[in-house]
């Protein structure tokens, strides 16, 4: 029975300490993979490599890290790896198989990084959200929306639809519509309007502003401002030009006009008479 017990405690004493080896060579190897996957981006950063390839090859270099990580701790076990990378290898086919669609982001991230329509830092439309580009990943693109909502977006779904960026160039033009009665002097909508522009010091000289009819609508006469700004000033420019060319328009003199309709009414036997 003793004999017995000090097999047991033998057998224990051998894989505890192998497990406890294991577990400490996982702890550790993964804490050195994070930190050498920082310090593989720091320096792509410091040898002016954009952030967006850097940060995709820190994702690459801690996941093949962690993996000679776990290789190592199972080794340690006394598990045969020569063995174990060719269950891997057999394993891989049928794994990427049923994760076909992690695979397509995976690859889409590759075309994000080569391709680059966008970087980190851009204000960009993609996947049926905008946002702008926090950080792009193995399997996911993250962005921040306007109103500071987080949303992770699979990079299949991204490079597998229109991708509008906004500040890859360096003007932006904003559309704004004004309509006038068509009783009012168009010639003073136009002054009034290009005093709104000509006082907005965030508008660009070049290209310059157009001001014109865009149409002869039912309820009035349409005239479009069309500035040039940068894609920062894009919004706070926008607003302010949709108050002041309002207020504007009103101290000129000019009506603007809301959708109205004429109604005509015939009574039988007693001509035609009018309402409104």
């Amino acid at each position: 029975m003793i004999m017995v017990f000090e097999d047991i405690y033998a057998y224990l004493l051998t894989y505890g300490m192998r497990l406890v080896a294991a577990i400490i060579i996982f702890v550790i190897g993964k804490w050195v993979a994070k930190l050498l996957a920082r310090m593989i981006e720091r320096l792509l950063v410091r040898a002016k490599v954009e952030q967006t390839l850097a940060s995709f090859t820190r994702h690459i270099a801690y996941f093949g890290l962690i993996l000679v990580v776990i290789i190592a701790g199972l080794n340690k076990l006394g598990v045969e790896t020569t063995s174990l990378v060719a269950l891997i290898g057999a394993a891989g086919l049928a794994i990427g198989l049923a994760l076909q669609g992690s695979l397509a982001n995976f690859a889409a991230s590759i075309m994000l990084v080569l391709f680059k329509p966008f970087k980190v830092g851009d204000f960009v439309e993609a996947g049926g959200d905008m946002g702008v580009v926090q950080e792009i990943q193995l399997f996911n693109t993250v962005l921040t929306t306007m109103d500071n909502r987080r949303v992770v977006i699979p990079n299949s779904k991204v490079t597998g639809d229109n991708i509008t960026n906004y500040t890859s160039q360096d003007k932006r033009r904003i559309d704004l519509v004004f309509s006038i009665s068509y009783g009012d002097d168009i010639n003073t909508a136009k002054e009034a309007l290009s005093r709104v522009v000509s006082s907005e010091e965030r508008i660009l000289a070049e290209p310059e502003t157009v001001i014109a009819v865009s149409e002869l609508a039912d309820s009035g006469v349409h005239l479009v401002c069309r500035p040039w700004v940068k894609p920062a000033d894009y919004w706070p420019v926008r607003f302010e030009l949709l108050e002041r060319g309002k207020l504007a328009l009103e101290d000129a003199g000019l009506t603007i006009p809301f959708p109205q309709q004429d109604v005509h009414l015939v009574q039988p036997g007693s001509g035609l008479q009018a309402a409104s």
